[in-house]
């Protein structure tokens, strides 16, 4: 599946502030299965300072510095991806969770993929014991890892209601699970921590999902965001296969990867700091389309 992305920002100033650093992670880092082309990122007011560099994980970074009064910003990216077809599917061949949990600790590698880095406690999930007892009926040592990741999975779908005025950007992990209630980057902060408390790798993926109109209305442009799905490490032969606990799913061909991390902190969209005393309000529009319906309605 081929898609053309847009995603627009834009962060108002309730005054004139002196100057801003942010670290932008929209440019989608390689994946296998993914491909993308055109990518383009913009800045208004425009500056010079703009240097990409790769982060330690699949993620990159592009670092913004702007060094003259403004009271308004705007960061925009476009790019085309190609994205494959196949969903992986649950296998009787697949390895048990203690197996994919030795053969991580054993895994010597450490390139930005290695099951090490993705094992242990991270700022936005640390170790957690309500999580682990919770999980512990789902992830029994000799369980199929990814039968067992994918049951966990529907569990939080199942469980937890999605409620965007429950959390923020902000929301401990302990208050998610507690209340119940967040968004997609909570169920994958809980997803996580679960998966990590049996020992198995677990990473946070940003990326962006393609959403449909409801039947028989049009597509707007626009109105979709932002996504996050988890990342779970089935051993050396199967690798990494994506979970999507907000919408109960192994990913697929309508996910389109951006970063991998060890949580939201590694691969926040926008961050920074700016010299100043005032509020600040950010708005997102985010656009995901497949290439032929957008060449469509642009030629039109």
């Amino acid at each position: 599946m081929i898609y053309r992305v847009n995603h627009v920002s834009r962060i108002h100033y309730d005054a004139t502030i002196g100057n801003a650093r942010f670290n932008v992670r929209l440019q989608p880092s390689d994946w296998p299965g993914q491909s993308v082309e055109g990518f383009g990122l913009t800045v208004s007011p425009s500056t010079r300072n703009l240097t990409t560099r790769a982060g330690p994980f699949p993620v990159n970074v592009t670092r913004v510095v702007i060094d003259e009064p403004l009271d308004a910003l705007e960061i925009r990216s476009q790019f085309i991806a190609n994205v494959s077809d196949e969903r992986p599917a649950i296998l009787p061949s697949d390895p048990t969770i203690a197996t994919v949990a030795q053969a991580a600790i054993a895994f010597s590698s450490l390139a930005e993929t290695a099951p090490a880095h993705f094992l242990f406690p991270s700022p936005r999930v640390p170790a957690l014991p309500d999580i682990a007892t919770w999980a512990a009926a789902y992830l029994t040592p000799h369980r199929p890892v990814l039968e067992a990741g994918f049951a966990l999975c529907c569990a939080i779908t199942d469980g937890f209601r999605y409620d965007s005025a429950a959390t923020d950007a902000d929301t401990p992990v302990t208050q998610a699970f507690a209340i119940r209630r967040g968004v997609c980057q909570d169920f994958a902060h809980i997803l996580i921590g679960a998966l990590r408390s049996v020992g198995l790798p677990a990473g946070y993926v940003s990326g962006y999902l393609r959403t449909l109109p409801p039947p028989g209305q049009p597509r707007l442009e626009g109105v979709d965001a932002m996504h996050a799905w988890v990342m779970l490490w089935c051993g050396p032969e199967r690798g990494w296969i994506g979970l999507d606990p907000t919408n109960r799913c192994i990913t697929g061909p309508d996910h389109i990867f951006v970063a991998l991390g060890r949580d939201y902190s590694d691969v926040a969209p926008i961050d920074g700091v700016f010299m100043g005393k005032t509020a600040q309000h950010l708005d997102t529009s985010v656009d995901v389309a497949p290439y032929a319906e957008w060449a469509a309605e642009s030629a039109n």
